[in-house]
């Protein structure tokens, strides 16, 4: 700021819950256009974390820190300042405003109820608070207000082309993928003598290292021709039964990972 002495000047700037496109965690990261922290500076982050934000939030404080700032924060001081609206300064507004109809919104359905109550204490007739929850259809007309049905809601999922269309087995099979790799096996087997005629082929992406999955695969290939020599289970159903908690049990065992089992059965 020109004109104003560094040890005379205040910013006030947003990103205290370190998002990773907020004024402050730009800074951090020396990416914001106007400001650069330096050592010498201060600064004050004056709430907690979120519930789950604690990470982002720890390497945003260290970052500020290998630039050279001093960094105060709870619980090292006393500074934090909640960002929602007390009691005294909801009924300012509702004083203010003198409302009509009153609708709270934004929290748990605990703090609407909260907020309902505190405007009935200010007299608003019951009749004109109304306590909806997300998805509930409102409508105004000339003859006040309609409380309508519950429209569907939540999350919906884009994939490519898809809307929708990705459900929880999909997200689950894709978390497992992206922790674990997936496992692909593929074998010959008569359904008229019920025997396996041919080795199972077994191929790994993404869960172990090359040169120790020689070894590895192997022994797990010799595993599964045994129970699948041995099982009982000789629909198709069931032999992908056997070969996913053959190789499962297996390779927990073996490296303490669950890869995603992709079974191919070839009818000979």
């Amino acid at each position: 700021i020109k004109g104003v002495a560094a040890d005379k000047q205040v910013i006030i700037t947003t990103g205290a819950q370190g998002q990773p496109e907020a004024a402050l965690a730009r800074m951090a990261s020396g990416r914001h256009r106007d400001i650069d922290v330096v050592p010498g500076d201060t600064v004050i982050l004056s709430s907690t974390p979120i519930p789950g934000n604690e990470e982002v939030v720890s390497a945003m404080i260290n970052r500020l820190i290998r630039r050279g700032a001093d960094v105060i924060y709870p619980p090292l001081a006393a500074v934090h300042v909640s960002g929602h609206a007390s009691q005294e300064e909801m009924k300012l507004l509702l004083a203010l405003t003198k409302p009509e109809y009153f609708v709270p919104i934004h929290g748990e359905l605990r703090h609407l109820h909260a907020h309902a109550r505190l405007a009935r204490g200010l007299g608003i007739p019951e009749e004109y608070i109304l306590n909806i929850e997300n998805g509930v259809v409102l409508e105004f007309d000339e003859a006040g207000a309609v409380v309508g049905e519950r429209l569907p809601g939540g999350y919906v999922f884009v994939a490519g082309s898809g809307i929708g269309d990705v459900g929880p087995s999909v997200l689950r099979d894709r978390e497992i993928l992206s922790s674990y790799g997936f496992v692909s096996v593929a074998f010959a087997w008569s359904f008229a003598t019920r025997e396996l005629t041919s080795e199972p082929e077994i191929v790994s992406r993404g869960f172990v290292y090359e040169k120790e999955a020689g070894e590895l695969l192997r022994a797990a290939q010799e595993k599964l021709t045994a129970a699948l020599r041995g099982t009982s289970r000789v629909s198709k159903r069931g032999l992908d039964e056997v070969t996913r908690e053959t190789l499962s049990r297996y390779f927990y065992d073996r490296t303490g990972r669950k890869p995603l089992i992709v079974t191919t059965i070839l009818e000979a």
